[in-house]
């Protein structure tokens, strides 16, 4: 069986934020938006149907969490989600909490703007405060 292995984009673009049952939690090196991004740890897996039904309701379960931590924790406008896959093939869902005030509003974000990349760890501050809007038991913080 083949072992997981993080796409090295999705390596080189996010902070690792920490792990539930099934995916990895990742963080966008964005600063413009609040932005985050599941993926399931499943070797060769590109698509939502590709995972048995168990994996799939805990896929939605885990993405419904952080939906709901982002929308309650930074007081969003509207959550986005997406699995587009078309530069990474790795299977990996963006969350990503919109504001009517932000620069892309109301476009989506893919190729609207450079990234403006997180300075002095800043980036922590924003997973701590998704991770106190999660459920204490789903998230091991690795």
């Amino acid at each position: 069986m083949k072992r997981f292995e993080l796409h090295p984009r999705l390596a080189a673009d996010c902070f690792v934020a920490g792990h539930f049952e099934l995916s990895l939690l990742l963080l966008m090196n964005d600063a413009r938006y609040p932005w985050f991004i599941l993926v399931p740890q499943r070797a060769d897996v590109s698509e939502i149907h590709q995972l048995s039904g168990a994996l799939r309701q805990q896929l939605m379960s885990e993405s419904a969490a952080v939906s709901e931590a982002l929308a309650v924790g930074f007081s969003a406008d509207k959550i986005n989600i997406a699995a587009l896959g078309n530069v990474v093939p790795q299977l990996h869902v963006h969350h990503i909490a919109r504001f009517r005030d932000d620069p892309a509003w109301p476009a989506p974000v893919w190729g609207k703007f450079p990234a403006i990349h997180y300075v002095d760890d800043a980036q922590l501050a924003v997973i701590q405060r998704l991770i106190a809007h999660l459920p204490p038991e789903m998230l091991d913080r690795a």
